[in-house]
């Protein structure tokens, strides 16, 4: 060994969180046998773990909605320490990234927009251009209103957008609803763009 407070060794597992469990995104499942790690180092390794987490493999976004179970491991009574058991942690959990399937996600809105009837063709054909999936629609003397969800990626300069497109007679409002998976071939395309950045960056470092 290298001297006090160098050895450690943990094993465990990544599982991606339910669906329906998007207000949680992170989960520690401590599932060592007694005595494989001495307590007082179990939170060391979890504090290793979430360190991973705020910069992942996939353009270096922090990685969220995931289930880390610690499932064994072993120490040195002499060469074991918290912060062994930290660096541990961070680097089992770095090195599981890298070989799992990632995916980028982004903010889903919810979008209720409020247009005279004449121009609600051109306003829906405009939201699904934009990625987005109309929910609910209705027509109230003379109004038509919808509410859908879109990407926040797309919404950018929509306030303008829809003045143009109605003569500034329309209306929306848009709150945040959720976090969706980005599509592979968009993903693709953000991923390339981040890894060009950082390299444009490095050469002129």
């Amino acid at each position: 060994t290298g001297g006090s407070g160098q050895y450690a060794h943990v094993v465990g597992k990544l599982e991606p969180m339910a669906v329906e469990n998007d207000s949680e995104t992170y989960e520690f499942v401590n599932n060592i046998s007694q005595g494989r790690i001495p307590r007082e180092y179990i939170p060391a390794v979890d504090k290793g773990f979430q360190r991973a987490l705020v910069k992942g493999p996939l353009c270096e976004c922090e990685v969220v909605g995931v289930k880390a179970i610690l499932s064994d491991g072993s120490y040195h009574d002499v060469d074991s320490s918290e912060m062994a058991f930290n660096v541990a942690g961070f680097n089992c959990m770095r090195e599981t990234l890298k070989k799992a399937n990632m995916a980028l996600l982004e903010p889903i809105m919810k979008l209720e927009v409020e247009v005279p009837e004449e121009f609600q063709g051109p306003v829906s054909g405009h939201i699904a251009q934009k990625r987005g999936v109309i929910n609910t629609s209705e027509t109230r003397m003379g109004t038509s209103i919808f509410v859908a969800e879109v990407p926040l990626a797309s919404m950018f300069d929509y306030a303008n957008e829809l003045r143009s497109m109605t003569q500034g007679k329309g209306g929306f409002s848009m709150e945040f609803s959720r976090y969706a998976q980005v599509p592979r071939n968009i993903q693709e395309e953000v991923v390339a763009r981040r890894l060009k950045e950082k390299e444009e960056r490095m050469a002129t470092a």
